[in-house]
């Protein structure tokens, strides 16, 4: 049997439900068929990051690789974190272009490489994973590798516009024709990689997702990823009776409970739900001592200055807010910088009124589908939830909203917080039946589906209108 070979920036360091998205997925891939997982080991090291190291555990084999402080720095804190995280979500103002972290950035793709091509056998099925590694499959075809490569974007995918304005931009698109297969989280962001094909890159693109461009084509489609969404109900019904469960309904003492849970980052708008909150706190009096902000915000990246001054303007605006609004006996916010286990999350989702999940920009956002997974079925709680964020095109029974606009973010949690039973039942009836049939196991049976199935387009005669083209 082919074994299936996974590559990622960091390997999990275990598959434990808490491992989060990627680690859920490859749990559930693994039991299928023989499976490896390469990336980096998480240690940094001064010279040559000598050999890579394999463990093995529950049936999965995971090669660790050490890379050089030097090589670590350019690769990901700068090339990865400070130029192509904030372009790919829009924030073309922070990202800080540097050749010598892109020329790091491609030496550690090579790095990759050469050390995965001396375990692949000819008939392995290579699967990569995010941003970090573009120019994998690149390098691997430079070292004669014909084995079937796939990739995957996480994050989301950026308008044409948005991606010129990285001086390495063909370069960096150029190397995605390398793979067999490229998927992306949703059809708008295979929409943007058509439109930069045919406006950059002077290409065409085919009804049939194959993309033609630099003299090579390539396979392109939309596979959202998701949860193991039974699984997640099944945790939120025991968490939610657990110490820590109780300790937070028991503090409520009668309020309703609006909880936000995202890594502490530029994207997730948490500075801008905060003001949403504190409109709807300006705006309906009646909230002032009915309802209590839980913001969870686990510290990401602090080395990075963005990141430094997001946390210093979350901390500001929480002590704002409850100083204007808070009593003796109570604060409108509740922000804890600090990290939970997944089940204990589920706990805390079934236990709220409202998850409010606004991200000025996200590839997807598994918290809003895991909200939704912990409700409870007779009395659940709503989703107010950012159209901004890969999930609204699948979860479009929750409350969307443009989180820009603190007054419609207001509005829609109030909407939320007074919501009738029958309606919320609705809503989430319509959610939930989305998410049973497109759970994580759908998600990387449809991808590995895919990939198995790639072969050459038949000839056909070739429609093309502006640029796009249909077979027929």
């Amino acid at each position: 049997m082919e074994r299936l070979v996974l590559v990622s920036n960091r390997v999990a360091s275990s598959l434990r439900a808490d491992e989060g998205g990627l680690a859920t997925a490859i749990r559930a891939a693994v039991r299928q068929r023989e499976a490896v997982w390469f990336g980096w080991s998480g240690e940094v090291v001064d010279g040559d990051p000598g050999p890579v190291r394999g463990q093995v555990e529950g049936g999965l084999t995971r090669f660790l690789l050490d890379l050089n402080r030097d090589d670590f720095a350019g690769y990901y804190l700068h090339f990865s974190n400070r130029v192509l995280w904030p372009l790919f979500h829009y924030r073309v103002n922070l990202a800080e272009y540097d050749g010598a972290a892109w020329e790091a950035y491609q030496r550690v793709n090579t790095l990759f490489a050469e050390r995965l091509a001396e375990m692949l056998t000819p008939d392995d099925e290579i699967w990569v994973h995010d941003y970090q590694l573009i120019p994998l499959a690149a390098a691997l075809r430079r070292l004669g590798l014909r084995n079937r490569i796939g990739f995957f974007l996480h994050i989301p995918f950026p308008a044409p516009e948005v991606l010129a304005t990285l001086p390495v931009h063909r370069a960096l698109v150029r190397a995605l024709f390398d793979y067999d297969l490229v998927g992306f989280q949703t059809e708008k962001d295979v929409q943007a990689f058509g439109d930069y094909v045919v406006r950059e890159a002077g290409g065409w693109m085919c009804g049939d997702g194959h993309a033609h461009a630099f003299g090579e084509e390539v396979r392109t489609a939309a596979f959202p990823i998701s949860i193991d969404t039974r699984a997640v109900a099944a945790h939120a019904v025991r968490a939610v009776g657990t110490n820590l469960a109780s300790r937070l309904r028991e503090s409520l003492r009668g309020r309703q409970l609006i909880i936000g849970v995202d890594r502490l980052d530029y994207t997730k708008g948490l500075v801008r739900r905060l003001d949403a909150v504190e409109r709807l706190l300006e705006t309906r009096p009646q909230y002032r001592r009915a309802l209590v902000m839980l913001q969870i915000a686990p510290p990401s990246r602090g080395d990075v200055p963005e990141y430094q001054q997001i946390r210093a303007d979350l901390d500001a605006r929480a002590g704002r807010i409850n100083g204007t609004f808070g009593d003796l006996d109570s604060q409108p916010v509740r922000y804890l910088n600090r990290r939970f286990r997944q089940d204990t999350l589920f706990g805390f989702y079934r236990s709220s009124r409202v998850g409010m999940v606004t991200p000025l920009r996200d590839g997807m956002n598994l918290v809003a589908k895991e909200y939704v997974a912990s409700q409870d079925r007779e009395d659940p709680g709503v989703l107010v939830l950012s159209r901004f964020a890969g999930a609204a095109l699948e979860l479009d029974a929750a409350l969307i909203v443009n989180p820009f606009d603190a007054d419609e973010v207001a509005g829609a949690l109030d909407i939320a917080l007074s919501m009738p039973l029958d309606e919320r039942l609705e809503r989430h009836a319509a959610m939930m039946a989305h998410l049973e049939e497109h759970d994580v196991h759908a998600w990387w049976k449809a991808y590995l589906t895919a990939l198995q199935q790639f072969a050459e387009p038949e000839v056909a005669a070739l429609t093309a209108v502006g640029g796009y083209a249909t077979w027929h």
